[in-house]
């Protein structure tokens, strides 16, 4: 992974001196509230519901073991005990208090990390594939092009104060894990038919208010180029991006208004002024990047550990964690483990102090000293050797992170909605919490197979719930709290927004509402048919149908 030189870490350590000044003026009273949000902002710093929150950066969702301790020991001294990681492979305190943030950062610092660009009108933290430099369908190593674009964006003074906040993704893979379609700027890493790299660029994506899935601008920008590309579309964007109306300041609006062909001709107008200019990469650029990426020392083993096939015959418990939480690697004898932070009852994507330090010291002990956060709110262990993957599960286990529910319906996103966040206009945590407890029953939910159901407490999307098979969005209602549903929506390649099924629905329905969702898909699935895939064919209606059909029968024996 990238390590700081020693001009990263003065970048740092004078951010962390200015923002520890600017607290202590706004605290003796020599900052007002207005002037003083737009520098926290700039150091990852809200104003909650409850207390302050401070998002961490965790560039493209890869840290180290050394890094998560830290994050446990703030958690522990700063916090209430726990992290939560973000659908943007960051993590979040809820409780810090204001007057120690610039504590937090201090020891942030220490490890080379910290909370600059997590919010306001910037480029955000890059996202990218969990799986990056391990995943058997990988065709290009995305790593080293996000820690390029990273550093390019870092206190770039242009892009500073956009007109809306900016969001990148970045995919080397066939299967596209990383929802390029639904970011600002999506990246695809390819190869042309002479075998030279480049670029294939996603404009115009986004969720919240106004859902979009993302249009092709470029079919092949060589990796010489691709900061200057990026750099014209970012100046049309700083040129032409609505200022006045926070709900129509997206990127992805200028590029409907102006059609994907003309906002393609001025960017090409942008770019034939830069193309050449400071920013293009060159060769040895690029290797000082990609020499942070290598392979770890890895071990000539055979495909297939004969002590590990025993124990999946042996042991079913182990097999059923194996077959959801467990992927394959590009190493023969070597996996990349998923740890479900989705535990019933558990708020998705929340992780304790302990459990942060149990997972450090898995990573030192079986994957190389890495760890990897998710956009679907779980971690990664990388590169474990078939051998060790019992030990892990048996750590897992014990420590609560062993769900064998990845891919599956309680394994879902959301976000921290109404318990924390003033933007919510409804609670998540509760909502998934009780769908969690009425399908906490393994057997079931390998039945129903693979679907995703992502929760936002409101239009800003944070819980991605546009995308997911099931969406669940929160929304206010004469002051109170109720949830409307969509179906059919879908991540990676064939990425697609869900459809409404109809008026919301109370808080207490909403256990219902999904289990007749799933007796709908159940009794119209083919087989091996996903979810999605049934509504793709048969359309919202019969699931409709159902859900309100049985609405209106289970309120009438409510009423008798």
């Amino acid at each position: 992974m990238y390590r700081y030189d020693d001009y990263d870490q003065r970048l740092v350590d004078e951010r962390v001196a200015q923002f520890r000044d600017q607290t202590r003026r706004y605290l003796a009273g020599e900052l007002s509230e207005d002037e003083f949000r737009p520098l926290r902002l700039q150091n990852g710093l809200y104003v909650q519901r409850h207390a302050p929150m401070l998002r961490i950066a965790v560039p493209y969702g890869l840290f180290s073991s050394a890094q998560l301790r830290t994050l446990a020991d703030i958690a522990r001294r700063y916090d209430r005990g726990y992290g939560h990681f973000t659908t943007r492979q960051n993590i979040q305190f809820n409780w810090p208090e204001l007057a120690k943030v610039p504590e937090i950062l201090a020891q942030l610092a220490t490890v080379q990390m910290h909370a600059i660009q997590t919010s306001g009108n910037c480029i955000r933290n890059i996202t990218s594939d969990a799986f990056a430099g391990v995943a058997a369908d990988e065709l290009i190593d995305p790593r080293p092009w996000c820690e390029i674009l990273r550093q390019w964006s870092s206190f770039h003074p242009e892009f500073a104060h956009l007109p809306r906040k900016f969001k990148f993704a970045v995919n080397g893979a066939k299967e596209d894990r990383a929802v390029i379609q639904a970011h600002d700027i999506g990246l695809d890493v390819v190869k042309n038919d002479a075998g030279e790299i480049g670029f294939r660029v996603l404009v115009g994506g986004g969720l919240g208010r106004t859902p979009i899935i993302g249009e092709e601008i470029a079919a092949f920008v060589p990796w010489q180029h691709i900061v200057t590309y990026c750099e014209s579309i970012l100046r049309v964007y700083n040129l032409h991006g609505r200022r006045d109306n926070k709900y129509k300041a997206r990127i992805k609006i200028l590029v409907k208004a102006l059609g994907i062909e003309e906002f393609r001709r001025q960017v090409e107008a942008e770019w034939a002024f830069h193309k050449n200019g400071p920013s293009t990469l060159t060769e040895a650029e690029v290797a000082r990047v990609a020499a942070h990426f290598v392979d770890p020392a890895y071990e000539s083993l055979p495909a297939t550990d004969a002590g590990y096939a025993s124990l999946l015959d042996e042991n079913k418990p182990f097999a059923a964690w194996v077959k959801r939480n467990v992927r394959a690697h590009k190493v023969p004898g070597y996996a990349s483990v998923t740890i479900s932070l989705k535990k019933t009852g558990v708020p998705p994507g929340d992780i304790t102090e302990s459990q942060m330090e149990l997972v450090a010291d898995l990573a030192d002990a079986y994957s190389y000293g890495e760890v990897r956060a998710t956009h679907q709110q779980n971690l990664v262990l990388a590169d474990v050797r078939q051998s060790d993957l019992f030990k892990v599960w048996q750590s897992l286990r014990d420590a609560g992170l062993a769900t064998p529910n990845i891919g599956l319906l309680t394994d879902i996103i959301s976000c921290p909605g109404g318990d924390y966040c003033a933007l919510a206009n409804a609670k998540s945590i509760p909502i998934a919490n009780a769908i969690q407890e009425r399908f906490d029953n393994l057997d079931y939910l390998y039945d129903i197979g693979e679907i995703e159901l992502n929760i936002s407490g409101c239009m800003n999307a944070c819980g991605h719930h546009h995308v997911g098979h099931i969406g669940v969005l929160g929304v206010d209602k004469n002051g109170e709290e109720w949830y409307q549903v969509t179906i059919g929506g879908d991540q990676g390649n064939k990425a697609a927004i869900g459809k409404v099924i109809g008026p919301s629905f109370a808080a207490a329905e909403m256990p219902d509402v999904v289990t007749h969702l799933i007796e709908t898909y159940i009794a119209n699935r083919h087989e091996d048919e996903r979810f999605v895939d049934t509504v793709r064919r048969i359309g919202i209606e019969p699931f409709k149908a159902h859900v309100y059909g049985n609405r209106q029968t289970e309120k009438k024996v409510a009423h008798a």
